[in-house]
């Protein structure tokens, strides 16, 4: 068995690497402006002070994961190699969900069963230009060539369009759940690693 740590990754425009504790302000505005994660008055300090909790556990697991050869649970940073501004964070997260409501794993509907989950978030002022996709596909690479996983997932709401436009051009199969909760989980991307493709993949469900 080898260690799990993510190696730094590179892209065409992009290095995804480790979140540091200087990030912590860059980190934030993303968050706040690409998410909506935003707090008012006295509640921004307090925010600030949960996220850089968050970031400092951050930057621990990376090292205390690979040496339990677990997988690379968290977040990096995705940050322009030609000028070193962090646009966006990224990364493979744990995804517990009802996956058996779309079909997938052979659960139950309504059972909680883990997936390793995909995620992206890109500040506006750098979307729509294909970062979300650059940086999904080189964890996605990542995930397949480096680690062996038999797939990865994403997760999204009705809303959120952009999302969903990354899954597909990363070859997922969405799903529609056809429950309304979770939000997160309205939809839903599977991709399988071809290596392992199952018999009989998922069908796509066309919004």
């Amino acid at each position: 068995m080898t260690n799990t740590e993510m190696p730094l990754l590179e892209t065409e425009r992009l290095w995804i690497r480790p979140l540091r504790r200087g990030d912590l302000q860059a980190v934030s505005h993303i968050l706040d402006e690409a998410l909506g994660f935003t707090d008012g008055g006295s509640q921004e300090l307090r925010g600030l002070r949960e996220r850089r909790r968050w970031l400092e556990w951050t930057v621990r697991g990376y090292r205390e994961l690979g040496q339990l050869f677990q997988p690379p649970y968290n977040d990096r940073a995705a940050v322009l190699k030609s000028s070193g501004e962090i646009i966006g964070v990224c990364g493979l997260v744990p995804s517990l969900g009802p996956f058996g409501q779309i079909g997938l794993g052979g659960a139950a509907p309504g059972a909680m069963t883990p997936e390793v989950g995909l995620f992206y978030a890109v500040h506006p002022r750098w979307q729509r230009q294909g970062y979300a996709l650059e940086a999904a596909r080189a964890l996605v690479h990542y995930a397949f060539e480096g680690m062996h996983l038999a797939r990865v997932v994403a997760t999204t709401s009705d809303d959120n369009l952009a999302s969903r436009a990354v899954m597909r051009r990363l070859g997922m199969t969405l799903r529609r759940n056809p429950l309304s909760e979770p939000v997160w989980f309205q939809w839903v991307g599977v991709l399988h690693n071809p290596r392992y493709a199952p018999a009989h993949p998922l069908e796509t469900e066309r919004a």
